[in-house]
This record gives C-alpha cells, structure tokens and sequence, in this order.
C-alpha cells in the first residue's frame, strides 16, 4: 500500500492558507500574560511561556499527510518538521508526543515503521517521544507536538529583523517542486533522495552554531514557502526584506523542474497570501522556487552584517551551509530580483 496514494496532498503543501489563516483569527481575542511570550498576537513558529527568570517552555504541534511512501521517512520527516519549530524559536526539544491519524487497514508493520523513524529523530534532538494519541482515519497523518526550553532572552521571534541585516538560509529549497515531480512520474535521478536527506536534516546542529552570534530574527521556511515566511519576517518588524534570486539555493532538479511548469497546490495560495507584499524581478523557475511550500525546510535568520561571516563559517563548521540570501532595509514588501 503506498502511503501517497492514500492522502489529497502531503507535507507542509497540506496546510490551510495563510491568507485564511489570517482571515479566521482576526476576530480571535488572545490570551493576555505576561509570562505569555510568544501566542497569536503574533503568531510565531511555537509558542513560548515564560517559568521564571531563567527558563521558559516553547510549545508547538505540527503534522500532516505523507509525502513518501517511505514509512520510516515519512515518520521521521514529520518528526523533523515538528522539532524544527522549537529550534527556529532558540529552544531545546525536552518532550514528544504523537499525534496520529491513521487508516486502520494500514499494516502494523507499517504504522510501527513511521513511529520508528519519528522517535529516531526525537532521540536524535536531544528529547523523548513519550507517548501520544492515535485515532482511525481514511488519510494518513502524522506529526508530533513537542515542548522545549529556552532562556527568556535567548528567544528568537520572527518579529527582530533590524535594517542593516544580512539574510542567511540554512538549506536548499525545492521540497514541493521535487515531490510535484515524483507524484507525476517526472523526477530526475536522485531527486527524490536528497529532497528526503533535506527532509530529514534536523535545524538542531544550524541552531547550536546560531546561539552564540546573537541572531536578531529567525524563522523556518516551511508551507508557506520563502516569499511567505519573508513577508512575516519583515511585516512583524517593520521592515522591508530584499532577496536575491540568484543566491537561492535548490535541490538538485528543483530549478529544471520549476522551469518546466512543475508547481504544487500550495504555490498557488502562497501567491495569494505574499503575492500582493511582493515585487518580483526574477525569472519563472526562481519565483516559483521562491513560492514553492517546503517541509522541514531550513532556517531564515537575519543577523547583523558584522556578525553574517562569522555565522556563516560556524554553519558550515557545524555540517552545514548557509548562503547570503538577501538584505534587509528600510520600508516594507519584500522584493525579489
């Protein structure tokens, strides 16, 4: 049984808009406490409580149809995508739990699979995956909700981005595009598998080499692609972010096959939710690169340009990489050229 065929659409790409995300908690009265410091006014990737001077948890849930077929990669890519959130907010994973629906034809092997290669990736963080809930549904879904910590002024909210910053992106876009292709039988060689190793690839390494440099914002790219993540950064800190197409790092293919037409669901409400925020020079194939719904995508982090170096040789000290992206500036919009 191949878990794909069992689900509308997979990953990040399943998520409802933003633009009626935004649209349906306009009238939603949040919860006021000073302790509260990161809830829905404004939202960020996790919430954040603070316990006292020196500790506050971050909480956040996040799951989804697969996108493999893979059992164990499925599990672990929703793991990963999960336990992302706590490090784009500065924090450390304590605790998991699951969050499960699940047909009950699916063979035990299988679901044992996908718990599997969640609770992998849970240990692999630093946390436990300590239990869960799992109900009966027709379409697979997966995810965890995971509780962290972080020192209160150690937080990285979406909402810092100073002009003068310099934008960092810790992996290569294209997870939507690649995965697009898969489905329909038009993939390159290899495509697939070093979207999955992206996948896969936990922020927790990137996040351990940021903590020192003092980043000012920092999100991950996920369902709402990089112009949407973008357009949060710079509208939550009045200012206005510019990118640079032709830094954008891809996955190997995702540039050939944005060029080809190759587009998901979620690049059409991506453009209905940063589209009227962005001005865009770029070609075709690197717009909707930009556009294109990620899942467990990496790091945007804007950091003040004394300190972009530094942070770029420690990411790459750390197994990773992290190219200059793009600036911000006075203003607001995101612009893309």
């Amino acid at each position: 049984m191949r878990l794909t065929e069992l689900a509308q659409s997979g990953g990040c790409a399943a998520k409802y808009s933003a633009a009626r995300l935004e649209t349906l908690l306009r009238g939603f009265v949040p919860a006021e406490s000073e302790d509260l410091l990161v809830g829905l006014d404004p939202a960020d990737d996790a919430a954040v409580y603070r316990l006292d001077a020196e500790r506050a948890l971050v909480f956040t849930v996040d799951f989804f149809p697969p996108l493999v077929d893979d059992p164990y990669d499925f599990g672990a890519i929703a793991a990963t995508n999960a336990l992302n959130d706590v490090f784009a907010m500065g924090g450390s994973p304590l605790l998991a739990l699951s969050v499960a629906a699940l047909p009950q034809e699916l063979p035990t092997e299988t679901v044992a699979a996908v718990f599997a290669g969640a609770d992998d990736q849970v240990r692999a963080a630093g946390a436990f995956l300590a239990g869960g809930h799992t109900i009966r549904d027709a379409e697979p879904k997966y995810g965890l909700a995971v509780v962290g910590t972080v020192h209160p002024d150690g937080l990285w909210p979406k909402a810092g981005a100073q002009v003068g910053d310099v934008l960092l992106l810790t992996k290569p876009l294209g997870t939507g595009i690649v995965l697009q292709a898969v489905r329909d039988g038009g993939a390159p060689e290899g495509a697939l598998e070093a979207a999955v190793a992206a996948m896969r690839t936990l922020n927790a390494a990137a996040a351990e080499a940021l903590r020192p440099l003092r980043p000012n914002a920092v999100t991950d790219v996920t369902g709402f692609g990089l112009l949407g993540h973008a357009h949060e950064l710079g509208s939550r800190s009045g200012v206005r972010v510019e990118l640079d197409a032709a830094a954008l790092p891809a996955l190997p293919g995702a540039l050939e096959l944005a060029a080809d037409g190759v587009r998901t669901g979620g690049d059409r409400r991506n453009r209905e939710f940063a589209g009227p925020h962005v001005e865009s020079e770029a070609d075709e194939a690197a717009e909707a690169l930009a556009y294109d719904p990620q899942t467990a995508g990496g790091l945007l982090v804007s950091i003040p340009a004394d300190r972009a170096a530094v942070a770029q040789a420690a990411l790459e000290a750390a197994g990773g990489s992290a190219p200059r992206i793009g600036r911000v500036v006075a203003g607001d919009g995101v612009r893309l050229a």
